[in-house]
């Protein structure tokens, strides 16, 4: 029986009776078991929980007369935008990390995006059958990868069972249920000596008490509470980090997470919020987390039913929403990124009402009357709202600063595979749009091609599964294209002749043109130097349009030619079968006479990158980059300690592949940036391949 039935989920009045938590950590740690032990009481065994999650899942429990939102977040790398989101509608984290397993870099870059913003955080350690007699070794790794993170139980093991935890604080014992169990042995002992000390002394200095600290320097012994009670101030205010041990098979652990979250959690109105202004980006005033304040919210995730249509899972930072509530959508996400993100243009509307408001369980949604602020619940009907937009009222619009948003940058290549699925495929990439903010959808008019651009490749399998599942959208994967130009690096003379007189109105026209080859990005430039009216003047424009339609088309392999001059100097005009097609088409085939491999070369499009690797992983990393014709323009200190920035210009050819291939050479520790900078030429043996293609 779920633990979140609507006997025991308690309707918050205020925000000092919700906990936000949200569960993080590296794939494999046990966050979806942990998950279903707090949300069911016991392991999950549905269908769809079996396997890799890839998506935020949420649920509100009771415990202690407090509503506790728990998220679920993917341990994937691709996925990183739905735990961006976890943390977003979060006012802690919770990093799960299994015993026997290791701390990865994604995870540290977690932990580091928590401190930036003063969110409390704890550890909890799974699968403690791992580690055996080991724990001391677990707990340093834990250390390593965090800072200062401190246990406040130690797990009691016998064999591969796990049937108590030593608590530190109590010095006593404590059975799978969480209830004392008595006081510890002698061995028992030992261990809370070994390592009481520690962890006072760390609650103590980040809590700031002064009279504990006096007191415990002077030797006094300090009672239990008063140490969970500074234990409480240290935890909320981010200087102290607790390891919790669990276990999910006993329940070990269970009940010590459940008083954590109760007792050293910040509830919603002692946590930090986003920033908030109007969608013109003036002042919108200060906010707080209070009910009867002005309504702002945030679309945490977007997601469809096929019963009750779009479902958006909001959290609300100030103010109360009521069902058939007139409400204000805005999104601008194009002002956080610094460019236009396509699928996901700016807006603002005044045009849509809350339909009903209900509390995730982890089953069937409990229906609400509202929704006050600190709560994360789901609305239904909110056509025009997306993922990160900012839900207020029409009177006093707001708009919310969105969060971290990871840059697709794997391009996949798709098209429908039948015509059937060519007719439905719009819609449901529009609505995969609104969905995931972390896509993004391209119709290359260059290519003719449509790119998904995806954070990884688990991220493409999952977007053409729901395509296929959710949509009944059939695609197939093409090789992706890449946008060529040719330019002329030879100049010459030719000449274009068009002469068909024999029966009916002939076409008579004759261009004599002049190539010349221009420097990097001085565009297309036509000339006219005819003298002595051998071109009549009327004829001069229709040459020049059809010179640059060829170039447009191009001319030796089928891509846009730039940076080139094409002067017409002479040619030949009848009084009858002359007309502006006639010139047009002689325009055009002198172009085509002139090219060859000789006199024309193709451009290939080339980015600068900025990669960020530990340092540990640059040399291999550079060497990669060597290997794409990579120019290393130079290395600078990333802002992380250990990290490296490194700047080149890279063919974006070698570039398809790049977010898998960088994640392989740099164990996982390399991060970059795309932007395009110009075009430049492509070595003679790939040219070929695509003249003669």
């Amino acid at each position: 029986m779920s633990r979140s039935t609507a006997a025991a989920l308690p309707i918050p009045t205020t925000p000092a009776q919700i906990r936000n938590v949200v569960l993080v950590g590296p794939s494999g740690g046990g966050k979806s078991t942990l998950f279903g032990r707090l949300v069911y009481g016991e392991l999950l065994r549905r269908k769809e929980d079996e396997g890799a999650s890839t998506s935020l899942r949420v649920a509100t429990i009771g415990h202690e007369d407090l509503a506790i939102t728990l998220l679920d977040t993917p341990g994937a790398t691709d996925f990183v935008g739905e735990v961006r989101a976890g943390l977003r509608a979060a006012d802690a984290a919770l990093f799960v990390i299994a015993a026997g397993g290791s701390v990865d870099e994604a995870t540290r870059m977690l932990w580091r995006e928590c401190a930036a913003v003063g969110m409390p955080r704890a550890v909890a350690l799974t699968k403690l059958e791992q580690c055996q007699d080991d724990y001391a070794t677990v707990v340093e790794a834990c250390r390593r990868a965090f800072g200062d993170a401190q246990p406040l139980q130690v797990p009691i093991l016998r064999g591969e069972k796990v049937i108590g935890l030593i608590d530190l604080l109590g010095a006593e014992i404590h059975g799978p249920d969480g209830e004392v169990q008595g006081a510890p042995d002698s061995e028992q002992l030992a261990v809370i000596e070994e390592l009481r000390g520690g962890v006072v002394e760390a609650i103590i200095e980040g809590s700031e008490d002064e009279s504990a600290l006096d007191r415990y320097l002077s030797g006094a012994d300090l009672d239990a509470d008063t140490l969970r009670e500074d234990l409480k101030a240290a935890i909320a205010t981010a200087r102290f980090f607790p390891i919790i041990p669990t276990h999910w098979a006993s329940g070990v652990g269970v009940s010590e997470l459940l008083r954590l979250f109760v007792e050293g959690f910040p509830s919603p109105a002692d946590a930090w919020l986003p920033e908030v202004t109007t969608p013109d980006y003036d002042e919108f005033g200060e906010i707080t987390c209070d009910p009867a304040g002005p309504l702002v919210a945030e679309v945490i995730r977007t997601s469809s039913d096929q019963y009750v249509g779009r479902l958006s899972l909001i959290r609300v930072f100030s103010g109360t929403v009521h069902p058939d509530q007139h409400l204000h959508v805005s999104g601008h996400l194009e002002n956080v990124v610094g460019h236009e993100v396509v699928g996901h243009p700016g807006h603002d509307s005044d045009a849509d009402r809350t339909g009903a408001i209900s509390a995730p369980t982890g089953g069937e949604p409990l229906p609400r009357t509202a929704a006050i602020a600190g709560e994360v619940v789901l609305v239904t009907k909110l056509a025009h709202a997306e993922t990160a937009d900012t839900i207020s009222t029409p009177d006093r619009p707001a708009l919310v600063q969105p969060w971290l948003l990871p840059e697709p940058l794997l391009p996949v290549a798709i098209h429908a595979a039948s015509k059937n699925d060519e007719d439905k495929l719009a819609t449901a990439l529009q609505r995969l749009v609104a969905e995931d903010v972390t896509m993004r959808l391209e119709h290359n008019v260059e290519t003719h091609q449509l790119v998904l651009w995806a954070l990884g490749p688990a991220h493409v399998e999952d977007l053409l599964s729901r395509l296929k599942d959710r949509y009944h959208v059939n695609v197939e994967v093409e090789p992706l294209k890449t946008s060529l130009r040719e330019t002329f690096v030879r100049s010459c003379d030719v000449q274009g002749r068009l002469v068909k007189q024999s029966g009916g109105h002939g076409q008579y026209a004759v261009v004599k043109l002049r190539i010349e080859a221009l420097e990097r990005g001085a565009g297309i430039e036509f000339v006219d130097k005819v003298v002595g009216g051998s071109v009549p003047r009327q004829f001069i424009p229709s040459v020049e349009k059809g010179a640059r339609n060829q170039l447009e088309k191009g001319v030796l392999a089928g891509y846009p030619v730039v940076d080139v001059r094409v002067t017409l100097y002479d040619g030949k005009a009848h009084s009858v079968d002359s007309s502006d097609m006639a010139f047009q088409t002689a325009a055009a085939m002198a172009l085509r006479e002139a090219a060859n491999e000789a006199t024309v070369q193709m451009l290939e499009p080339v980015d600068e990158i900025v990669v960020t690797v530990a340092d540990d992983s640059l040399g291999a990393v550079m060497a990669d980059l060597r290997g794409r014709r990579g120019q290393v323009h130079g290395t600078e200190p990333g802002e992380t300690d250990g990290f490296t920035k490194v700047r080149a210009e890279v063919p974006q050819h070698e570039l398809s592949r790049y977010p898998i291939d960088l994640r392989s050479v740099s164990h996982g520790t390399g991060t970059f940036t795309r932007s395009f900078v110009r075009y430049d030429y492509m070595p003679a043996a790939q040219a070929r391949e695509v003249i003669n293609g």
